[in-house]
């Protein structure tokens, strides 16, 4: 007769399932926060919402004594509608056949009003959907001389924006801009040339070149956009009003001797034309006299 082998660890009849029941139990009870996991998940992420993704979430969470798996904080962060703050839909799309003008510029020292000039567009989240902001700015006091609101790419909101900061500031000398299709379209850079304005545009990919602008989007999100969340167009609107209105005669700038931008602007633009009027009389108390000088020689 043939030994009959058996297989104990390959057994899976039911009379050893209640031994596997009973090692699971002395695990014990899971703990509290497992089940209810909003509570200790919300604390770290109320501190930095808008700058923590899921692993940085688990970092902070370990740094608190809690243990966690990421695919739970993942589950947790969908179910409390957490996300982190990333790049969103790029806004600098050249088109074919428009003129790219050179960056003007590179190594210019700027310190007077309307030497220059910038303007970018921005993507803002607001409610269940997006819009589309542009804004204008004097280069040496960082002031925002006209923006506009869109929920499209279409370029007269960048139009609108230009022939409102004409209208209210005067001229600049120079006008720089990004590459994208709004800014090298015929209706914007028409309107600059027709005010007998110098075109600038930044290199391909570099921000740098209008750093400025970049610094405004980036203290516009994170002191309002993203700690109000908008639901609507209206409510965006009325917001960032408030928030340049803000940003312009009260926000001290430490680059501007801790002046805000508008009276920056102002200050300067009195100094300047202080300067042009003292000039203009030199001119012409000094023609006179060359005149006269000229007739004795002749004589």
């Amino acid at each position: 007769m043939r030994e009959q082998r058996t297989y104990p660890l390959l057994d899976l009849s039911k009379r050893r399932r209640p031994q596997r029941k009973r090692l699971l139990n002395r695990r014990g009870p899971r703990p509290r926060h497992s089940n209810h996991g909003c509570p200790w998940i919300q604390k770290p992420a109320t501190k930095a919402t808008v700058m923590l993704g899921s692993r940085r979430m688990i970092a902070m969470l370990k740094t608190e004594g809690l243990q966690v798996n990421r695919k739970r904080v993942q589950r947790l962060m969908r179910k409390m509608g957490i996300a982190a703050l990333g790049p969103k839909p790029n806004t600098t799309k050249p088109a074919p056949g428009h003129k790219i003008y050179p960056y003007l510029l590179r190594n210019m020292t700027i310190d007077r009003p309307n030497q220059a000039w910038a303007a970018d567009i921005t993507y803002l989240p607001i409610g269940r959907g997006f819009l589309y902001l542009v804004a204008i700015i004097d280069w040496a006091s960082r002031a925002v001389l006209a923006w506009r609101l869109s929920n499209t790419m279409d370029v007269s909101f960048c139009v609108a924006a230009l022939e409102e900061a004409l209208a209210k500031y005067g001229t600049p000398e120079i006008f720089n801009t990004d590459q994208g299709s709004q800014f090298t379209s015929t209706a914007f850079t028409g309107a600059l040339a027709g005010a007998g304005i110098k075109i600038s545009m930044d290199g391909r990919g570099r921000w740098m070149d209008n750093v400025f602008i970049e610094r405004l989007w980036r203290s516009l999100k994170h002191e309002d956009i993203y700690l109000k969340g908008y639901a609507d167009g209206r409510e965006a609107k009325a917001g960032i009003a408030n928030w340049i209105a803000f940003y312009n005669n009260r926000r001290l700038h430490q680059a501007l001797g801790y002046r805000a931008p508008m009276a920056v602007w102002r200050e300067r633009m009195r100094t300047a034309k202080a300067v042009d009027m003292v000039d203009n009389a030199d001119a012409l108390t000094t023609c006179p006299r060359q005149q006269q000088q000229t007739e004795s020689l002749a004589a």
